[in-house]
């Protein structure tokens, strides 16, 4: 980032500071694709949300479809989009896209990691149905790029701080711009804004920095005592119930305690957690992502989400996990 700080210039503009900073925005553009393994072509943006609205604003496709437990920023870009039922298990039910793809050429939004249980969906199989149907399939990977290997899809939406780069950064992936109507003057003309060249070189690094395994299995290990007491206790590890669930964010409910009164007092022994989805826990409404798995609304206003990242410790885990059984305990 400081390297884009110092030959900042519009990389729109002709000059030679402005082909400067263009060279290196082309740069960090093909160093993502590497990263990523992505074949198609980048289309930087200010975040997921903005990938979002990009990809179902403009996409040329027939109707919008959605799974009823995407990210309230898909929701938001696509508030007439179908909304395709999960399982009680969070998995997307097949058998009803199946029948809902079967229309002129369909937009079907689905998360690969769920931002508030983990769950993880099973987009290869998603692919199968949308392909067949001559739709078009955006994968929302704010949860895994960086962390798990891109799934199948036509487009997919990247943020950087979901794995260690900046704020104010991410991406959309698409196969080929002919899947998109332009929308503005930069990026190829499908995005409006000068680009963010410091966030650009940041969000590049950080991919560039990310290891394979994301995470140290070794320091989640505390986690596994902790189901099993969570269990013990009367509590609910929503884990057991999914169909593919993702080490580094867990959905727990403690046996007694509001998820609310959770935040506050895991916040005041010095631990983050959520409440739902990080961008909506200040309003602590109820989870449409639990509502839609059906989980019963009393376990539904007990559990909390908690994840863990790149620079998480073993040492932070297990604290969080003694905090979690003296709070059940109390």
């Amino acid at each position: 980032m400081e390297e884009g700080f110092d030959l900042w210039a519009n990389p729109s503009s002709p000059h030679a500071e402005g082909r400067k900073a263009r060279a290196a925005l082309e740069d960090a553009r093909e160093r993502v694709k590497q990263a990523l393994g992505w074949e198609g072509e980048v289309i930087f943006t200010s975040g997921a949300s903005e990938a979002a609205a990009l990809a179902l604003g403009h996409a040329k496709a027939g109707a919008r479809l959605v799974s009823a437990v995407e990210h309230d920023a898909i929701l938001k870009a696509a508030p007439d989009a179908e909304r395709v039922p999960v399982r009680t298990d969070g998995a997307l039910d097949l058998e009803v896209l199946t029948e809902a793809v079967q229309r002129e050429r369909p937009l079907v939004a689905v998360q690969h990691i769920n931002s508030e249980t983990g769950n993880a969906q099973d987009l290869a199989a998603i692919a199968g149905v949308v392909g067949q149907a001559e739709g078009l399939l955006l994968a929302d990977c704010a949860q895994s790029a960086g962390k798990l290997p891109l799934p199948p899809c036509d487009m997919a939406i990247i943020s950087a701080h979901k794995f260690g780069g900046p704020i104010g950064i991410g991406a959309l992936l698409v196969k080929d711009f002919a899947m998109l109507e332009p929308a503005g003057g930069q990026e190829r003309g499908y995005r409006r804004g000068t680009e963010n060249l410091p966030g650009v070189l940041g969000m590049a690094a950080a991919l560039e920095a990310c290891g394979e395994p994301y995470l140290d299995p070794a320091i989640l290990e505390p986690l596994d005592s902790l189901a099993q007491e969570c269990r013990d206790l009367g509590g609910t590890w929503l884990s057991d119930r999914l169909s593919d669930s993702t080490p580094y964010i867990r959905a727990i409910a403690m046996p007694k305690m509001s998820g609310s009164a959770q935040v506050m007092r895991f916040d005041m022994a010095g631990i983050s957690v959520s409440q739902g989805s990080a961008c909506s826990s200040g309003t602590m409404k109820t989870s449409h992502v639990l509502q839609a798995m059906q989980v019963e609304p009393d376990i539904a206003d007990r559990t909390i989400r908690a994840s863990f990242g790149w620079n998480t410790t073993r040492e932070e885990v297990e604290r969080f996990c003694e905090v979690w059984v003296e709070l059940a305990k109390a």
